[in-house]
């Protein structure tokens, strides 16, 4: 990259001597360079690892001091590698290099990511620009990428199994500087290894600074939130509701229908409410055979009556099916 075609930069530094009126500094967070009129420019590092103000040493935060941050000086324009790791915006967002004035400019939409459409439509949801190559940009740009979305504002994204879905969701929220993951499945016991084994690898997967929230307290967790919310997913939590309902018994509680019916209305409720950013992940399950047990038929049923109710009250329904996405109207 060449600034003020002056000298060149990389995120480990400047290329060449740096001209009289400039300064660039190396920085944990990649190469900054501050101009006599006061502009400041970060190309954002790229390279694996928290930035600082990371996580403890065990890697895993939280409770509130995961969002705990050392005081940050705010740049004009960030310019990120997006295919190499786009979470380093959410980073720089959570420690306030990155403010409401500061410009995105995602690079990097190679041969890594499928296609130029592929990497604008990512740049959109994270809030940044995509230049061409050759393109000459101003700091501050004279055009401004569209606004990423903000709370209220809900995404239902569903699919098959291994259909993407959750890497979907995950890709949406990775450059949110405050985001809490529901995990709605059961807390792994020891009993069941591959499930366990699930569990470790989504978690291993996530950005360092997510919290994640082991609930079926949906509703709870969507009327406090703030900031961004992962759900993954509804069709684990309608499971887990209707087990506490007793309808996976052979002969369910007389009350068992209604109080299944509370917990989906006080669902629904908070859904449409919520202040959060939230991006829920779900099952479809009504795309093959009918189910040969009674539960299969209810559960299959139940489910596809949520997703049509929540998918009523979202601004976004995104199908994904064999790794790719498709918004639905």
């Amino acid at each position: 990259m060449t600034v003020d075609d002056r000298f060149r930069l990389r995120e480990a530094g400047a290329v060449g001597p740096v001209p009289p009126g400039y300064t660039v500094t190396s920085t944990p967070d990649g190469a900054l360079v501050e101009s006599a009129d006061g502009g400041r420019l970060l190309f954002a590092r790229s390279g694996p690892g928290p930035l600082p103000g990371g996580p403890p040493a065990d890697g895993r935060p939280s409770g509130a001091s995961a969002y705990s941050s050392a005081p940050a000086q705010q740049v004009d324009m960030v310019i990120v590698d997006a295919a190499q790791r786009p979470e380093v915006v959410g980073e720089l967002r959570r420690s306030g290099v990155i403010g409401v004035t500061t410009a995105v400019v995602a690079v990097g939409g190679d041969h890594r990511i499928r296609s130029p459409e592929e990497f604008a439509r990512r740049a959109r949801l994270w809030g940044a620009l995509v230049p061409g190559d050759g393109t000459v940009m101003s700091c501050p740009p004279t055009v401004w990428p569209e606004s990423r979305p903000h709370g209220p504002y809900r995404t239902l994204i569903t699919g098959g199994a291994r259909s993407g879905k959750s890497t979907e969701a995950e890709l949406r929220l990775l450059t949110e500087p405050r985001v809490v993951y529901a995990a709605t499945g059961p807390v792994p016991d020891g009993t069941d290894p591959e499930w366990a084994e699930r569990v470790e690898h989504h978690a291993r997967r996530r950005p360092w600074w997510w919290r994640t929230e082991e609930t079926s307290g949906l509703a709870v967790l969507l009327r406090q939130a703030r900031g961004a919310v992962l759900v993954d997913c509804l069709g684990t939590w309608l499971t887990g509701v209707m087990g506490e309902c007793g309808l996976w018994e052979d002969e369910p509680p007389e009350d068992a229908e209604e109080r299944l019916e509370t917990a989906v209305h006080e669902l629904l409720e908070a859904w449409r409410s919520t202040q959060a950013y939230v991006v829920a992940v779900t099952n479809e399950v009504g795309s093959g055979v009918v189910p040969p047990t009674r539960s299969g038929r209810i559960f299959r049923d139940r489910l596809g009556l949520l997703n049509q109710w929540v998918g009523a009250e979202s601004e976004v329904v995104v199908l994904a099916t064999a790794g790719r996405v498709v918004e639905l109207g």
